[in-house]
């Protein structure tokens, strides 16, 4: 499986390339928005296209993934600005979802946050919470995806990310109370979502836990 990943630069999504480099089944290939993000790809053999999620067209994108067989979507532009989280976090992932039509990508992994959904949006806005709008974009892109597409979608929802070496151990669902996650654990979250099918049309949250990521990605 060839997956293009957007966002590729970001710190869950360089764990997902660790784990894919030798991995048997899944070849990355990633976008990076300049060539000097360049090197740590070239390092893991793996393949790059430089693109812009802002500046870069539907077109462009849908070019780039004609010979992939997935999209992961894990660009973010939380705590940037208004104007950047729009365009990124909402406006860029409609974007890369549109593009995946029109090259007939089925397959599509959204890395969201962990809340979504009114209330949550309601309780950001009356605490001015920092990232309100970045919650706001996250889940009018996460609706869309799963209500405005005919995509094979997947929407991983996690926890407080942190660089913590990864115990191999998470646990998913929704509605569970908000704690931490190493990247690690949710890039290989990510790795297992797209070797299960079980997941297409799914939507959970990972956190850290009791149960292999493997066994606890096959139970949602």
């Amino acid at each position: 499986m060839k997956v293009l990943v957007v966002g590729a630069n970001g710190k869950v999504a360089k764990q997902f390339a660790n784990l894919t480099q030798d991995h048997n089944d899944i070849d990355e290939k990633a976008v990076i928005r300049d060539s000097g993000q360049k090197s740590f790809f070239d390092e893991r053999n793996i393949e790059t296209q430089v693109l812009d999620i802002i500046y870069n067209s539907i077109e462009d994108f849908a070019e780039a993934m004609k010979d992939v067989d997935a999209v992961v979507f894990s660009a973010g532009a939380g705590g940037s600005g208004l104007d950047k989280t729009v365009m990124v976090d909402l406006d860029g992932a409609i974007k890369i979802m549109t593009a995946a039509e029109q090259a007939n990508v089925k397959r599509f992994v959204m890395v969201s946050t962990f809340r979504t959904g009114r209330k949550q949006i309601a309780k950001g806005i009356e605490n001015d919470a920092p990232l309100k709008i970045y919650t706001i974009a996250k889940n009018y892109a996460d609706e869309w995806l799963k209500n405005r597409t005919g995509l094979d979608w997947t929407i991983v929802h996690p926890g407080t990310l942190t660089d913590e070496k990864g115990s191999g151990k998470i646990k998913v669902g929704m509605g569970n109370k908000h704690g931490e996650v190493p990247r690690q654990d949710v890039a290989q979250a990510i790795i297992a979502s797209l070797e299960n099918d079980s997941t297409i049309h799914k939507e959970f949250e990972v956190l850290s836990g009791d149960e292999p990521i493997d066994d606890a990605i096959k139970s949602v």
